[in-house]
């Protein structure tokens, strides 16, 4: 079954990933209902009477897209309270909607649930060893998906995307913090050692839509991932090899708390079962990112 037609609900509309999914959405004919803390459906994901309100004004879901999350990890280590908070009041509220207005199927974002890896690459299979309150919080939504599907039988299906990148991506993030830094000729990071796998945005998002159309009926976890990981150094390379000019590089030998040295994801599940898998390998998704960012930063566009 495709997307044509579908009501669908996404929280975290105005985020990095669900800015792009809500405009694939409705390129495949669906009908989107976005909400976010900011912008012009704001509701905050933890006010229960705003979200069975919602439920009751919007009439029959057949799919909800659950992304709204604090996630950045540091700002997690300093403010964890406000992170479970949102991250598991927030989806407990999202899987009530479900169950009281019986939506046909919940889509959990969830990720970095796996912690330091017992092997590579990380299948679906791999324990879970969360290292960070924000990653605690998303192990704790899925248990909660779990236990939604295994008490009233809601239809679930979990993708633990790994590192997505691409247009529009906050500037707290790898790749983008090293662009902007860029500009300015020099670029100081931190550990230039960590690998990571980066998935460009425009397959993470056909893995959302995959998602959607699954016909599986039960309880279902995939990895989304490029199945390749970079060290930080390859990473800063690549991306002044794209961009077609030199600056000066340097390295303040500091690991962050509970890094992880490498990371790559099994995505032969997700291959399998959603038909899916990536397509931009980490040249051209930089070649295209790096295009739309000197593209914006002609236009004066203020906001990368």
């Amino acid at each position: 079954m495709g997307l044509k037609g579908r009501k669908i609900l996404v929280t975290g509309a105005s985020g990095f990933v669900g800015r792009h999914l809500t405009e694939e959405l409705k390129r495949h004919g669906a009908e989107v209902l976005a909400i976010d803390e900011h912008g012009n459906n704001s509701i905050d994901v933890r006010d229960w009477r705003r979200i069975r309100d919602l439920g009751s004004r919007i009439g029959k879901l057949d799919l909800v897209y659950h992304l709204a999350a604090l996630m950045f990890v540091p700002y997690s280590f300093e403010n964890p309270r406000e992170v479970y908070d949102v991250n598991v009041l927030g989806t407990l509220n999202i899987l009530e909607l479900c169950r009281v207005y019986s939506v046909s199927r919940f889509i959990f974002a969830s990720s970095y649930v796996y912690g330091p890896p017992r092997y590579l690459p990380i299948d679906e299979e791999h324990p879970l060893n969360p290292t960070s309150p924000y990653a605690r919080s998303k192990v704790m939504g899925e248990d909660l998906c779990r236990a939604y599907n295994e008490d009233y039988g809601l239809r679930l299906t979990i993708l633990r995307p790994f590192n997505i990148y691409g247009e529009g991506q906050s500037d707290n993030f790898l790749i983008p913090s090293i662009l902007k830094q860029l500009r300015c000729g020099t670029i100081e990071l931190q550990d230039p050692e960590p690998r990571r796998d980066f998935l460009y945005i425009s397959d993470a998002i056909e893995a959302y839509v995959k998602a959607g159309e699954y016909k599986g009926s039960g309880f279902d976890i995939f990895n989304i991932g490029s199945g390749v990981s970079y060290s930080v150094d390859e990473i800063v390379s690549k991306i002044l090899e794209a961009w077609g000019q030199k600056a000066k590089v340097s390295y303040q030998h500091q690991r962050r708390k509970a890094e992880m040295m490498d990371v790559v994801a099994d995505v032969h599940k997700a291959k399998r079962e959603l038909g899916w898998e990536p397509k931009i390998d980490l040249v051209e998704g930089l070649r295209r990112y790096i295009s739309w960012y000197m593209k914006n930063l002609d236009q004066g566009d203020r906001s990368i």
